[in-house]
């Protein structure tokens, strides 16, 4: 049965947002994540091997991990949509807002994910069907842009990333505005000095999802 990506998200809404050149360990960077909990990850598009990099993950994630949905970040136009729509994105992230990725991920019945800065790009992106929007770049936002605006758009769900930090101050400011999940850049893969492995990052992803799950 088909994942709905969307309830998903709400179900697991830590989002690790990562690339590397290397895919041996961009590998290792999803089992650790997804060791630590994450269910929901999102691969950008933003260096020369991201779409054989894209494909190794998915080859990947199918044999070891069906009940994470693999994404793909950074779609600034119909061709790279439908590249990665054809090896099977789960969901299409963009920090635009364009009309033909939109029509384009209805059309395979794909959670497309448009980034916004302004309230009119936020009514543009839900007048194309959008259900969830991404705050972009949300340290720039922060959380009272979220706060100003959530009223304009009863019904959209909203995502900042972009500098989001992984302390807890943070994180709550922005659940307190309504977030409905968090994507985690560089402040996530921040590795410290002198160690090995990537146990690192199972326990940050460990603790952001203590921090995100308002139910402890």
């Amino acid at each position: 049965m088909k994942i709905n990506t969307l309830s998903h998200i709400e179900q697991y809404p830590v989002i690790p947002v990562y690339y590397h050149e290397d895919p041996e360990i961009c590998k290792a960077i999803v089992k650790a994540c997804y060791d630590g909990g994450i269910r929901v990850f999102e691969f950008t598009n933003r260096g020369e091997n991201a779409l054989d990099n894209f494909k190794i993950l998915l080859e990947y994630r199918n044999e070891h991990f069906k009940d994470l949905q693999l994404g793909i970040g950074t779609i600034k136009n119909i061709q790279q949509a439908q590249a990665y729509l054809d090896l099977g994105a789960d969901f299409l992230v963009s920090p635009i807002v364009k009309e033909d990725i939109a029509r384009l991920a209805s059309s395979n019945n794909t959670l497309w994910i448009p980034g916004c800065m302004t309230p009119t790009e936020i009514n543009f992106a839900e007048e194309l069907g959008a259900s969830l929007v991404k705050l972009f770049p949300g340290d720039t936002l922060g959380p009272g842009f979220l706060k100003a605006i959530k009223p304009l758009f009863p019904k959209l769900k909203f995502m900042p990333t972009g500098g989001v930090d992984v302390n807890k101050e943070n994180i709550d400011q922005w659940l307190s505005a309504g977030v409905t999940s968090l994507g985690f850049g560089s402040k996530l893969f921040l590795k410290p000095a002198g160690v090995s492995g990537y146990e690192w990052l199972t326990e940050n992803c460990r603790l952001l999802i203590k921090l995100v799950d308002r139910r402890n």
